[in-house]
């Protein structure tokens, strides 16, 4: 085995709290394919005022918030779990103790992957069908596309699919998987449902956003390479300037007194990984001593030379062991030790 083999068998293991990133498997390709076609359906039910918009406008007049005002308080506030600020800040600031406890950037790639592919894709669904919300409508049983609206699919709706969903797709066990997809579906749902009640978007929206979310969801796999790789490039990076700050610091812990002055290289693995550190000035039997990631110190290895080759060393002193009732040859026996022996025989 090459020694840098070696070393890499002996650094330390991160934690094993990081679940292995969902794949597209066929459920989720079918997941993804009729996800879509509801979407789609969607907006063509929309664009050409069909059943669903005259349902939109028969919600709207019955005026919810009019029917039930006693939780209007309670929904003004509960409709935070779907704006994009301050759900996006909460859930960062959980996964930014996971990365840390893990010691890797994925969970934060994967939210900042996951709202970037948000707002793209909800963004240019809203900008480019300008729907008028209900507050705003202008003509009774009429779409209200194209008139410089943004309300189409339902930001919030989408936004709190996505923001909580992340927390699903990056559970670490199946049971926690599916505990925090149910309470994800929960909380989507009832924050499509408290935007209706408020009146702010029509039912068709909020259909709309959960298609819109969920598509994003699971097109997640799809991004997981390049989420992969871009956290290569990061960590790398971190941990170049962590070593040009900290020069003399090690992964692992180090014994008392190991860590000899004068660190100045380091031998990098691909993915930024320390195999080897090297001491300047610190030697061991005429050899520089270099120290691994477990900061025991490991020497270079010498040339083979055969018998006749090497230099002739004398030992010094006698080889065998001392015993405690064993007279030392070089000890004069005297007379009483004579007589002794020769009673004793």
């Amino acid at each position: 085995m090459r020694t840098d083999e070696k070393k890499l068998d002996q650094m330390e293991e991160r934690p094993t709290d990081r679940a292995r990133p969902p794949q597209m498997t066929r459920t989720r390709l079918w997941l993804f394919g009729g996800t879509l076609a509801v979407y789609v359906a969607i907006v063509v039910g929309v664009l050409t005022t069909s059943w669903l918009v005259t349902f939109d406008w028969q919600v709207m007049f019955f005026r919810p918030y009019k029917q039930w005002p006693a939780i209007h308080a309670f929904l003004d506030y509960f409709v935070v779990l779907g704006q994009r600020g301050p759900t996006a800040v909460a859930v960062a600031a959980w996964l930014g103790w996971r990365c840390w406890r893990q010691r890797n950037l994925h969970p934060l790639l994967v939210l900042g992957a996951s709202l970037l592919l948000l707002n793209i894709t909800v963004g240019a669904a809203k900008l480019g069908m300008g729907r008028l919300g209900p507050h705003y409508a202008t003509t009774v049983g009429a779409n209200e596309m194209w008139l410089g609206g943004d309300i189409f699919p339902s930001g919030h709706t989408a936004n709190a699919v996505v923001t909580w969903g992340v927390l699903a797709y990056l559970a670490t066990t199946p049971l926690r998987r599916r505990t925090l997809s149910v309470i994800a579906a929960l909380g989507a749902l009832g924050v499509g449902m408290t935007t209706v009640y408020l009146g702010t978007h029509w039912v068709s929206d909020v259909l709309l956003g959960w298609a819109a979310g969920l598509l994003v969801l699971l097109t997640m796999p799809w991004l997981e390479p390049g989420v992969t790789w871009v956290e290569d490039r990061l960590m790398g990076i971190l941990l170049r300037l962590w070593l040009r700050l900290r020069p003399d610091s090690l992964r692992g812990p180090l014994p008392a007194g190991s860590l000899a002055p004068g660190v100045s290289r380091q031998r990098l693995a691909p993915d930024g990984e320390v195999l080897v550190r090297e001491t300047i000035g610190a030697t061991t039997g005429g050899r520089p001593a270099t120290r691994g990631p477990d900061g025991w110190p490991h020497h270079a290895s010498r040339p083979y030379t055969i018998r006749s080759e090497r230099t002739p060393v004398t030992p010094a002193g006698s080889r065998r062991p001392p015993h405690a009732d064993r007279v030392p040859r070089t000890t004069p026996i005297g007379p009483t030790s004579v007589r002794g022996r020769n009673t004793g025989g």
